[in-house]
């Protein structure tokens, strides 16, 4: 059911139709797919001419829309072309910046040094923000703008970004000061929502996948809960969502909650809400951050609906672990009386015949394989976790790092909890639950930020420290 591709397609087909209108008093012919030489010169032309103010606004509105149905009609290649001459063409003018700098530097008097400080940030400012800015007007134009970034993500980090960085760094910027959480509204999605937002659901899961209608139902049923973050010039675009399972308990398995078979729990009798899904919708987002504030907001929302809920935690994959566990095993890595557990299963000794039987992923059906793995796989797990860092001191797994980031404890690890193809493939089925202690929030999220101290419970600590 998640068919991302087709989703974005109809989106961008959606685009063209809403700005054709608009785009007639202003546009010419348009550029061939993969933007070449003699059609760049024209959309060099077009992008002069959006920048150009005369005319008012519907003249700009419509200007805006014709570039923009330009670049919806580019393929890939062409796309890239287009950001690049913006980035190398309509960046600030290094000459007028220097200049700007020298008056600054030479002002005689502080009303005189006032006015060269605000004409310095003026010429600071590329000439493409303001071009990008326009689109603002525009029905649907912030989304035009944050699948602009999205693309340009891929492009900048390349080994040839160069000035697409740059670009990549304004519209972060002009995107995060739109997208402040000041002017964003949770809303809780039921089932009942409209299904242009239920299908954007089931497209953007990026945790665990939607299988079918009847999946997404469950998902929303009475002891079930979806809240997501919107912003008023995109209405029906989610840009972060939670699932929320009410439950009794921590939950240990993701399998378990996402039942479509199992009976609908009494919401008011659960004392636990586990948050199995967190998911970023726009990619074109990508670090400007809702996470905490969503995470705050739906537990101030819950604990009103239902007073009887103590306990706020996570049912979490934990993506980086076998990567990190495949490039660090060797003999050493687990105690000779582990090995010979294995063995007496019938497994060779050794690491590469360990990393074979957690890439061939069939020892889930070996009930003493399983048992077997799990005191030397929930022991290395938990040393990642705690012991494996990022240059500057984070914690190197990336759904941990968020959690610690917002004030999170390690709490449990959890033998097989996601037993799903991918669970095996990412984390050898190991699963977390990352604690909300509502009184230590606080005091977690500043260790984590300004000391990179993780919070752990003594569970964690004294598996990592296992022999």
């Amino acid at each position: 059911m998640n068919d991302t591709t087709s989703f974005v397609e109809r989106t961008v087909a959606r685009l063209r139709r809403t700005w054709r209108e608009i785009a007639l008093r202003a546009e010419g012919v348009p550029p061939r797919p993969e933007l070449p030489a003699d059609d760049s010169a024209r959309l060099r032309a077009q992008l002069r001419a959006c920048l150009d103010a005369a005319g008012g606004e519907v003249s700009a509105r419509a200007r805006a829309a014709a570039l923009g149905r330009s670049y919806l009609a580019l393929d890939k290649a062409g796309r890239e072309r287009f950001l690049r001459l913006l980035a190398d063409e309509f960046s600030a003018d290094r000459k007028a910046v220097d200049a700007a700098i020298a008056r600054v530097q030479g002002a005689p008097s502080e009303g005189e040094r006032w006015a060269a400080e605000r004409a310095l940030r003026g010429a600071l400012e590329p000439p493409r923000v303001r071009l990008l800015t326009r689109f603002n007007a525009l029905d649907e134009g912030v989304k035009f703008l944050v699948d602009m970034r999205a693309e340009l993500l891929g492009l900048a980090r390349g080994k040839d970004g160069g000035a697409l960085g740059e670009l990549e760094a304004d519209l972060k910027d002009l995107l995060a000061a739109w997208f402040d959480i000041g002017f964003l509204e949770l809303r809780r999605i039921t089932w009942n929502a409209p299904a242009a937002v239920l299908e954007k659901l089931a497209a953007y899961e990026a945790v665990h996948a939607v299988k079918s209608w009847q999946d997404l139902k469950n998902r929303l049923d009475s002891d079930r809960r979806c809240f997501a973050f919107f912003h008023p010039n995109l209405p029906d675009e989610p840009l972060i969502f939670v699932e929320v399972a009410l439950v009794d308990g921590m939950a240990d398995n993701v399998q378990s909650l996402l039942d479509e078979a199992a009976p609908s729990g009494d919401p008011r009798g659960a004392d636990a809400a586990i948050f199995y899904s967190i998911s970023n919708a726009q990619r074109g987002l990508a670090g400007i951050s809702f996470g905490a504030f969503l995470i705050k907001r739906v537990v101030e929302s819950l604990q009103a609906e239902f007073p009887n809920l103590k306990i706020f935690a996570t049912l979490s994959p934990i993506p980086g672990f076998r990567r990190w566990l495949d490039e660090r095993l060797d003999d050493a890595s687990l105690e000779p009386k582990e090995w010979t557990a294995l063995a007496s299963c019938g497994m060779p000794v050794g690491a590469a015949a360990l990393k074979h039987v957690l890439a061939d992923g069939s020892w889930i059906g070996n009930m003493r394989l399983a048992a077997a793995l799990k005191v030397p796989i929930m022991r290395l797990c938990a040393r990642y976790l705690i012991e494996a860092r990022r240059p500057q001191g984070g914690t190197l797994d990336p759904v941990a790092h968020f959690h610690l980031s917002n004030g999170a404890r390690m709490e449990r690890l959890n033998w097989l909890g996601d037993r799903s193809e991918k669970g095996l493939r990412e984390s050898a089925g190991v699963m977390i639950n990352y604690l909300y202690r509502l009184d230590d929030i606080e005091t977690n999220h500043e260790a984590y930020v300004t000391q990179r101290r993780i919070a752990a419970s003594a569970a964690m600590h004294g598996l990592s420290t296992a022999t």
